[in-house]
């Protein structure tokens, strides 16, 4: 019932200032909707209520408010999940994760470039970082397919370190979990470990379940991949297990909870937090 281009009357498609008009209004319910001549004057008897009497709802300057803002403005407030409000809340969660992992790294002494390093310079495709330098990341391997024999019976099996966990944190070990085996430093358990070689990293402050992560973060990182090389998805809040999540081909390692306790550089250093240079059997 709002005013704009009339796009959108009888059933017809919006055109593009249309639905720039209900995105601004969804937004700025108060400003764009506030006032009964915001309205198309067909509607205009809708701003009584059923006794005649005109709403009394009033913005922050005392100045009452028409009813599809007031209305609009209620069932945004109602939505905990999809409204701009709730956008808003994930945008600034996202941001200060992204912040906290440029601060990981600096501490750490890996020179990168942020996202708007990469705007500014007109770069097409912009991970959360771009590393100026590959390192390499020391990650669990992926197990292969192992035969066991049960009875007269022969299965196939696979043996996934993380198959058996709900939520995967930096360790590869289940959040919240009890196991026999713990990653204290690369002198434990070193054949379960490989170095991986990363040139981006993007910063997910979400849980990585596998729909989201197949439909939305994947054909992102792929992007990163053909032009950047290999590269790292963190999501701070923990991910489906490891092998029901896509790696593109082993491009793309997928890490939950943190960002790994070391990296190795190119001149073969090993460095940790702090930018504390370590053996490379610590």
């Amino acid at each position: 019932g709002g005013r704009g281009n009339g796009g959108g009357r009888g059933g017809g498609a919006l055109s593009k200032a249309d639905k720039k008009l209900v995105t601004e209004a969804i937004r700025y319910p108060e400003k764009i909707l506030g006032r009964p001549s915001s309205l198309l004057p067909e509607y205009a008897f809708s701003e009584k209520n059923g006794k005649g009497r005109q709403r009394q709802d009033r913005d922050g300057e005392g100045t009452p408010l028409s009813r599809l803002a007031v209305e609009v403005r209620q069932a945004l407030d109602s939505d905990p999940l999809y409204g701009p409000r709730s956008d808003r809340e994930r945008h600034n969660v996202g941001v200060e994760y992204e912040v906290l992992l440029e601060e990981t790294l600096r501490d750490m002494g890996v020179p990168f470039e942020t996202e708007d390093d990469l705007r500014r310079r007109g770069t097409a495709k912009t991970p959360d970082v771009l590393l100026l330098t590959p390192v390499g990341m020391k990650v669990r391997k992926r197990r292969g397919r192992e035969k066991v024999e049960v009875g007269d019976d022969t299965v196939a099996r696979l043996e996934d370190r993380f198959a058996e966990a709900t939520v995967v944190d930096d360790s590869g070990m289940g959040l919240g979990e009890d196991h026999a085996e713990k990653d204290n430093g690369y002198g434990e358990d070193e054949d379960g470990y490989e170095w991986k070689m990363i040139c981006w990293i993007d910063s997910k402050a979400l849980f990585g379940d596998v729909e989201t992560h197949t439909d939305s973060v994947l054909p992102q990182a792929e992007g990163y991949v053909h032009r950047f090389g290999p590269g790292l998805v963190l999501y701070w809040f923990g991910h489906a297990p490891s092998d029901r999540l896509d790696d593109c081909f082993g491009d793309v390692t997928v890490l939950g909870g943190d960002l790994p306790e070391s990296f190795l550089l190119p001149t073969g250093e090993v460095v940790g937090r702090g930018g504390r240079v370590l053996d490379f059997e610590d």
